[in-house]
C-alpha cells in the first residue's frame, strides 16, 4: 500500500469516521489497537466544538475507548490559541455551555450577554441554540468586531441524518448581516500541525481519516499529509468527483482500511 505502512501518527476524525451518534463503527478497535502495536500514536481531531475535551473522553469510553485529553485536538482548542493571541476586552461566546466554560477556563474575557465593551463574536457548533443568541449576533454584528467561528462544517452526521452545523448557522447569520467568520477549524492546517508537533513525529509519517472533503480532507492537503476519505458519514463518492481536494486514498471505511493495512 504505498507508503502507508510507514505511518506513525494516526489523525483521527470522529462524528461519521470512528461512530455515528452512539455506535462504534466496525474494526475501529482492532485498528488502534495495532496502532499501539507498532508503536504509533492515533490523536482523535473533530471540528465539533460542542463538547468539551472531558465529554469525549467519557463518550469514547462508553464506546470502549479508553482516552486522555492528549489525544484529542478540536476546534475549540484551536480556537482558544487563536484568541490568546489576540487581545479582545470582552468575547461574546455563541455556543453551549460547555464551550463557553472552555473559553473561560482558558482565562478568556467571556460573556454570553450583551453589554459594553464586547469587540469578538466567537461561535461554535451550538446544539443549545436560541433564537436570543441569533438576534444578539446580529446586534453585535452591525458594529466593525472581529468575528471567529470553530469550524465551517454545514452539517453534522447523527444515526438519522444530519443536523445544521457551525456553518449552516453562520451562513443564516449572513443572510442577515452580510457578515462571515474567520472560521479557525478545519480545512485550516493549524490542528495537524500541532497535532504533529505534540507528538513528535515527523509530517512525513502522519496520515488523516475524514469523512467531509472540505474540512478533514481539505486540512490534511493544506498541512500536506497522506489523508484517507471514509464514505461512512457525511462525504461521498459523487462529492470527491467534484471537489477540488482530493484524498490520497478513499475508503469505504476504517475496517476496510485495516483490513489492507494487515495484509
Amino acid at each position: 500500500m504505498d507508503n502507508i505502512k510507514n505511518k506513525k501518527l494516526f489523525l483521527l476524525d470522529m462524528d461519521g469516521t470512528i461512530y455515528l451518534d452512539d455506535d462504534l463503527f466496525e474494526g475501529v478497535l482492532e485498528f488502534l489497537e495495532h496502532i499501539k502495536n507498532i508503536g504509533g500514536k492515533y490523536m482523535f481531531l473533530t471540528n465539533n466544538s460542542s463538547k468539551s475535551v472531558d465529554k469525549y473522553i467519557e463518550k469514547l469510553e462508553k464506546l470502549g475507548i479508553k482516552s486522555t485529553a492528549d489525544d484529542f485536538l478540536t476546534s475549540t482548542n484551536a480556537t482558544i490559541l487563536f484568541l490568546k493571541k489576540k487581545n479582545h476586552k470582552k468575547i461574546y461566546a455563541l455556543g453551549t455551555q460547555s464551550f463557553k466554560e472552555q473559553l473561560k477556563a482558558a482565562s478568556l474575557p467571556v460573556t454570553d450577554k450583551l453589554e459594553d465593551g464586547i469587540d469578538c463574536l466567537c461561535m461554535g457548533f451550538d446544539t443549545e441554540l436560541t433564537f436570543k443568541k441569533l438576534e444578539d449576533a446580529c446586534i453585535l454584528l452591525r458594529e466593525d468586531i472581529d468575528y471567529i467561528a470553530t469550524n465551517p462544517d454545514w452539517v453534522c452526521p447523527t444515526w438519522y441524518g444530519f443536523v445544521p452545523d457551525c456553518g449552516s448557522v453562520s451562513e443564516m447569520i449572513y443572510n442577515a448581516t452580510k457578515k462571515r467568520p474567520q472560521f479557525i477549524g478545519k480545512p485550516q492546517p493549524e490542528m495537524i500541525n500541532l497535532a504533529i508537533e505534540k507528538s513528535g513525529f515527523k509530517k512525513e509519517e502522519a496520515i488523516i481519516f475524514g469523512d467531509r472533503l472540505y474540512t478533514d480532507i481539505a486540512s490534511g492537503v493544506n498541512a500536506g499529509i497522506t489523508t484517507v476519505f471514509v464514505l461512512s458519514g457525511e462525504g461521498t463518492l459523487k462529492d470527491m468527483e467534484e471537489s477540488d481536494k482530493k484524498p490520497t486514498y478513499v475508503y469505504e471505511n476504517i475496517k476496510k482500511f485495516y483490513e489492507d493495512l494487515i495484509k
